[in-house]
């Protein structure tokens, strides 16, 4: 099979090869980072409803702070 194929090509398709290896090692790394960027935000998010939340418990309530 080999016989097949000329030299440059085999180092063509090495070339190639080898460029999206890294490149999936790149949108891996990416991926990890925004994933971990959306879990913080999530949290933030969770955390920013919680104060919502009471802030309007005390608007409504407001001898309930007292």
């Amino acid at each position: 099979m080999e016989a097949e194929w000329t030299e440059e090509a085999i180092q063509r398709i090495t070339t190639e090869n080898t460029t999206l290896k890294q490149r999936v090692r790149q949108l891996t790394t990416d991926n990890r980072t925004l994933d971990e960027r959306l879990k913080a935000a999530r949290s933030n998010l969770r955390f920013q409803d919680r104060r919502v939340a009471d802030l309007e418990a005390r608007i409504a309530d407001p001898a309930s702070t007292i």
